[in-house]
């Protein structure tokens, strides 16, 4: 498994000033993807335990609110092993910090997985280059969602995020 890059301190891929690190490897290339260089599974930096432990000191700081998965996708069946790896060891170090990943896939065909668990929001479903709109918040095109997963889990059915919460 692999990994594209981690930024420090962003503020455009959830609430608040967050690390993001994007996987590498994606199937779904998506028509006007904001980022292609994560598709190839063969690219970026391995992804190994020295990679948790640096992403985790980087969300000790703290200003920094939370922590954000992206890729490339981090829930392909090559990756979901690693980003819940990650996941399960940020919450267990940071319960009161949120955490977001974003997805091609949809909540309903791998809500099984352990990572959620761990994870507090879901952008989910690909990007669709003709639902594009610039005006959405922390997703790219309308027919994505952003899924609050705790609530979620607790009702039993899809609960939108209200960007209040965080």
């Amino acid at each position: 498994m692999r990994y594209n890059k981690i930024r420090k301190m962003d503020i455009s891929n959830g609430p608040g000033v967050r690390v993001s690190i994007f996987f590498q490897g994606c199937h779904f290339h998506c028509e006007g993807c904001f980022n292609p260089d994560t598709w190839d599974f063969n690219c970026g930096k391995e992804f190994t335990d020295e990679t948790i432990e640096r992403v985790l000191e980087l969300c000790s700081k703290d200003y920094i609110v939370g922590l954000s998965m992206l890729g490339g996708e981090p829930m392909h069946p090559t990756n979901i092993p690693g980003s819940t790896k990650l996941a399960k060891a940020f919450k267990e170090r940071f319960p009161e910090k949120s955490l977001w990943s974003w997805t091609g896939f949809t909540y309903e065909g791998i809500k099984d997985n352990e990572i959620f668990e761990y994870l507090d929001v879901l952008v989910d479903g690909q990007f669709k280059k003709d639902l594009f709109d610039p005006r959405l918040h922390w997703k790219g095109s309308s027919n994505q969602r952003v899924i609050d997963i705790k609530e979620t889990r607790k009702k039993g059915e899809i609960v939108l995020y209200k960007d209040e919460e965080y």
